[in-house]
């Protein structure tokens, strides 16, 4: 029997204008609900680190299927 092994990513999202905000955090979410899809174990946290830097992880916390956003 093979252990159920997940892989948790985590992408960095660093933008210099807020235009591109929205473009480059969906294809980050995007990506990880990809790999996700391919073995569901958990949803994905989005956190604004600060201004115009965030990080998009699959997180524990997160219902599968789920996009959650936290501000630190």
């Amino acid at each position: 029997m093979t252990p159920d092994v997940h892989h948790h990513h985590t992408l960095s999202v660093v933008v210099d204008h807020a235009h591109e905000l929205d473009h480059m955090l969906g294809s980050a979410i995007e990506s990880l609900q990809q790999s996700a899809a391919a073995n569901p174990c958990c949803g994905i946290l989005v956190t604004r680190e600060a201004a115009g830097k965030y990080t998009v992880a699959h997180d524990p916390s997160v219902p599968f299927g789920l996009t959650h956003q936290r501000a630190v």
